[in-house]
């Protein structure tokens, strides 16, 4: 299961922080800085799985991939696999490049609703429920014609 996804910038400020188990904003926020701080620390070559029991309990694993300014992370248990998370980002990274034409930071500053309802077309209660790039636009854009219509 996927416990929460992050997205935050090289300076960790949070961008995005969706989390699956019910935790009080407090425990959000040390969460947050945990997995900065221990992201920031890695080198470029290090793998981009590492184990987070101390962060998020027992079991636990943070996936990650960093692109230009933005670390994006899950947070899963080990009925996930590494790989498959990793895929996984890859499809919500393109599925945002493909909405926003090159996404950058501000474009998930600014259209905060939109990259919340892409995440929702992909992980839905921390299971996943799509991965096709395309489809996922297609059903995002469906869903902002309904909302301006």
């Amino acid at each position: 299961m996927i416990d929460a996804v992050l997205v935050m910038n090289t300076q960790g400020k949070p961008r995005l922080a969706k989390f699956y188990k019910s935790l009080s904003p407090v425990k959000q926020q040390e969460i947050v800085r945990k997995v900065y701080s221990g992201l920031s620390s890695r080198a470029e070559h290090f793998c981009n799985f590492v184990e987070a029991d101390e962060i998020f309990g027992a079991r636990t694993k943070l996936v990650y991939k960093h692109f230009a300014t933005l670390y994006f992370v899950f947070v899963i248990d080990s009925g996930e696999s590494e790989l498959g998370i990793l895929d996984l980002i890859q499809v919500f990274v393109e599925t945002l490049d493909s909405i926003f034409k090159n996404v950058c930071e501000l474009d998930i500053v600014f259209n905060f609703n939109k990259v919340n309802t892409v995440l929702d077309e992909i992980v839905m209660g921390g299971q996943v429920v799509e991965t096709n790039s395309t489809e996922i636009v297609k059903s995002v854009q469906e869903i902002f014609k309904l909302e301006r219509g």
